[in-house]
């Protein structure tokens, strides 16, 4: 929701639904629901609620100042997906304006309205899941929209409710004390939710944001983690590298729950783990084990299409959703995915059989077709390559494999297991080493760097002062980080992503590198990097994918992958940072 008061992206029932309400990407056809003080001499100020997800927008003039309270209710009986916005006036008499005008179907599809009892409902004619909108006062019809205009004194609240139709009648919504009630449910909810974090480390605020932030982008109802909640937010202004990251990456997800695990957060990595056993266990047996990337209900339907109709982001266009990139080949998924089950039954619970059975096979495929070329971590559509990436997350995953099965005493084949393993290690070693520039490579045959090398170390599959590995971090600070922020690489240099325009540094891969500094012993940097990327958050604490040359954000927004990042770069060098005895 934007400062000026305006929900101005929102897709429903889930996040891989069809937009009601896009403005961020055309705001004369994609719908919004804005909800402010009519006066325009103010400034605005916004926050969570301490450890909440309850966002409180504050308008501030000479004449009065007004707050805008804005939540999902947790614990509400009713209907799902509700929002509730709350409007107060703290001091003064404030003439305030609400206007919620929903485009259904990525502004494609029309609607029809009609009154219900205590509001008004939008009725899609393609069979959509209809709205209805809940008021304390009185609305008008305008042209599909509803609108209110009200005036409110101080200590004077208002309240709209945005819900789902449901046949069932009366509607919770319109119970006295409803919003005042879910408010108080809501808040306490997130604030349990915090309270069972194990984490008391330094930059707390910071870390259990980022969780909250994770949180919100799990699927209480399936288990599975969307990558973002947008789609269409480029990389570069204007340019064209625009994608649809509202669904369930495998790497993603996996990493999402490593850095959950180390917060204490358990529950949610054993929903992400029952989630993917039933992915392996629907997998095609003649094709890859998995699929690169699910909808949230684990449907593998991703076919990316062009919304010709929406200017874009700032004129940034294509506008896709789907994802093309679904279909592709990405071999590192099984060690994201291997190492967080591997984590999940030595903090959680003990790997069942029937999962074991899933596993193994995946392991075999992964045995038989590690030496494979795919399109990596990055997604080039450029051709496929023998990435280092892809090559040291196999490892992973069969290193994972061999540790798990002697760990619990499960039957396997280990000794294949292993040697392929080895086998990898030793490709590794020889092949993409490039003695002469000092570095790992990108991808067989190149020279190029990739900030995708800085995970070597976290994964431990070279120690974080293995010579080898110091000479590759120094090449990376010195050729693709800029200060604090690093770029995934050098488009003239690696491999052809087979795209046009340019793009930021990777917030992720800016977290990477502290956590790489932190474990290699040069806390003082690590430490100074890491408070610089903190200062490039939004005023919420939130990060894009992606960071421009003026500090702002590119793509898509908010990325769980650049906020995995910062938990982990902060639980290592905060265990670092004490056990050295730094002060806080």
């Amino acid at each position: 929701m934007g400062l000026d008061g305006s929900i101005d992206f929102m897709c429903f029932p889930d996040f891989d639904s069809p937009t009601v309400f896009a403005a961020l990407l055309d705001d004369r056809k994609g719908g919004s629901f804005r909800l402010a003080p009519k006066s325009e001499d103010v400034k605005r100020r916004q926050l969570y609620l301490p450890d909440t997800n309850v966002l409180l927008t504050r308008t501030l003039a000479t004449d009065g100042v007004s707050e805008v309270s804005d939540f999902m209710p947790v614990e509400d009986t009713g209907p799902e997906h509700n929002i509730v916005r709350r409007v107060k006036t703290v001091r003064g008499e404030i003439l305030y304006r609400m206007v919620c005008d929903p485009r259904f179907g990525y502004g494609r599809v029309h609607h029809r309205t009609e009154r219900t009892p205590g509001g008004i409902a939008f009725l899609p004619e393609n069979g959509a899941e209809p709205l209805r909108l809940i008021a304390s006062v009185p609305l008008e019809l305008r042209e599909g929209r509803a609108e209110a205009h009200f005036t409110l004194r101080a200590g004077e609240t208002a309240s709209f409710v945005l819900e789902a139709v449901t046949p069932r009648e009366p509607t919770p919504a319109l119970r006295e004390g409803y919003v005042s009630e879910t408010f108080k449910k809501t808040v306490n909810y997130w604030r349990q939710w915090v309270g069972r974090s194990t984490y008391r480390g330094r930059w707390h605020d910071q870390v259990m944001r980022s969780a909250l932030t994770l949180k919100l982008l799990t699927s209480s109802r399936h288990g599975s983690v969307v990558a973002a909640p947008t789609f269409g937010l480029p990389e570069a202004i204007g340019g064209p590298r625009n994608w649809d990251y509202r669904y369930t990456w495998i790497r993603d997800s996996a990493f999402t729950i490593y850095s959950l695990l180390r917060l204490g957060f358990t529950d949610e990595a054993t929903a992400f783990v029952r989630w993917v056993e039933k992915r392996c266990t629907c997998a095609v047996r003649n094709g890859p084990p998995l699929m690169t990337m699910y909808r949230l209900n684990g449907d593998a339907d991703l076919e990316e299409e062009v919304l010709e109709h929406l200017e874009g982001y700032r004129g940034s266009s294509p506008v896709r959703v789907g994802n093309g990139a679904a279909q592709q080949l990405q071999l590192d998924i099984y060690g994201e995915l291997m190492d967080a089950v591997y984590l999940h039954d030595k903090y959680v619970h003990p790997v069942s059989y029937d999962l074991w059975q899933v596993l193994k096979r995946m392991v075999d495929w992964v045995c038989e077709n590690w030496n494979r070329p795919d399109e990596g971590i990055w997604e080039v559509r450029g051709g496929r390559q023998h990435f280092l990436f892809s090559r040291v997350l196999c490892w992973v995953a069969l290193d994972r494999a061999v540790r798990l099965a002697r760990k619990r005493a499960l039957p396997a084949p280990l000794e294949r297991w292993a040697h392929e393993r080895d086998a990898i290690y030793v490709d590794v070693m020889e092949n993409f080493w490039d003695a002469r520039a000092g570095h790992f490579v990108q991808h067989l045959g190149s020279r190029a760097l990739d900030a995708s090398a800085l995970v070597l170390p976290l994964v431990r599959f070279v120690g974080p002062r293995d010579p080898r590995w110091l000479s590759t971090l120094t090449a990376i600070e010195r050729e693709l980080a800029d200060d604090s922020l690093v770029h995934r690489y050098r488009p003239k240099t690696a491999a052809s992503d087979g795209l046009l325009g340019g793009e930021g540094s990777f917030s992720t891969c800016s977290f990477w590198l502290v956590e790489c500094l932190s474990r290699s012993g040069d806390l003082q940097k690590a430490r100074f990097y890491f408070d610089k990327m903190l200062g490039y958050a939004n005023h919420l604490g939130l990060y894009s994918e992606e960071l421009g040359p003026q500090g702002e954000h590119l793509g898509n927004f908010p990325q769980a992958f650049t906020h995995i990042a910062l938990i982990s770069a902060a639980f290592d060098l905060d265990r670092r940072l004490s056990a050295a005895g730094w002060s806080a």
